[in-house]
């Protein structure tokens, strides 16, 4: 990113404003203002074409369909030899701009055919600004339609993107705060029914998304690990009509900090939980 446009986004994010704090909160509006975060949320419209069919250009940010691979390059594949299946395709270049996030390149993620649910079994790749004016694969007829059946996205979907305003959830080890002396839980038991719907219309953190606070259905693998403590969401993939990871699981991909600022993306690494 060049220095006008990081000159560009700091004012930007200085002057964005906040997300509304309501009346059951507004004695921690100051508190619960500081821990908000600007996010990119995903759209995902699900397509009608055959898995074998994507209409969408190979640079175009996507779940699912064919990815851009650079001509000459290896298209990705498991350990056991066999092409792997792209699930989530990003472009930096269409989404809005986010501190420390690319402003150009392709993000992928794919999954073995085989077992999906392996956690590290996964390909991390992303292709720079300059990688995508190479000349791309154009002939993906090696591709096994038949294992997409098994996997946690049923549909390519059309991505677009809107920057958007995080306030938090109780998932995310990164978001911490004490409502007096009563935490997280102790505070929402206390409420009636109508506030609890407001408490939590406020904390959450569901959805597509890239940066911004995750969700998760057992526990953050973050805070499980001193190294992993500060690392950033890169990407959210939630829960929709043809979307789910195992039983109303979440995916995700985490990345450190340094990682994220230097542009390394492939450094990123995979997790998910279901119920």
């Amino acid at each position: 990113m060049s220095l006008s446009k990081q000159i560009k986004t700091i004012i930007m994010n200085l002057m964005a404003p906040k997300a509304h704090v309501p009346p059951i909160l507004k004695t921690y509006e100051k508190e619960l203002k500081n821990l908000q975060r600007d996010y990119i949320s995903i759209k995902a419209k699900p397509l009608a074409n055959k898995l074998s069919e994507d209409p969408l250009k190979l640079t175009k940010s996507k779940f699912l369909g064919f990815p851009f691979i650079p001509s000459g390059s290896e298209y990705p594949k498991d350990e056991n030899g066999k092409p792997m299946i792209l699930i989530a395709q990003i472009n930096f270049s269409e989404t809005p701009e986010l501190t420390h996030f690319p402003s150009s390149g392709l993000l992928q993620l794919y999954f073995p055919a085989d077992d999906w649910g392996d956690i590290g079994s996964e390909k991390i790749l992303y292709h720079s600004s300059t990688d995508l004016q190479k000349q791309p694969v154009s002939d993906f007829s090696f591709i096994d339609y038949a294992v997409y059946k098994e996997l946690p996205i049923n549909k390519i979907h059309n991505l677009s993107f809107k920057k958007a305003i995080d306030t938090g959830c109780s998932e995310d080890s990164q978001f911490s705060l004490m409502f007096g002396t009563k935490d997280f839980g102790d505070f929402e038991s206390d409420l009636h029914k109508n506030q609890k719907k407001e408490f939590y219309n406020y904390f959450s953190c569901s959805g597509h998304k890239i940066g911004g606070y995750a969700t998760f259905t057992q526990g953050d693998p973050r805070d499980y690990s001193s190294k992993r403590k500060n690392d950033v969401q890169l990407l959210q993939i939630g829960i929709d009509d043809f979307i789910m990871f195992g039983d109303s699981g979440v995916g995700h991909l985490f990345i450190h900090p340094d990682d994220l600022k230097a542009g390394n993306l492939e450094k990123a690494y995979f997790y998910w939980d279901c119920c």
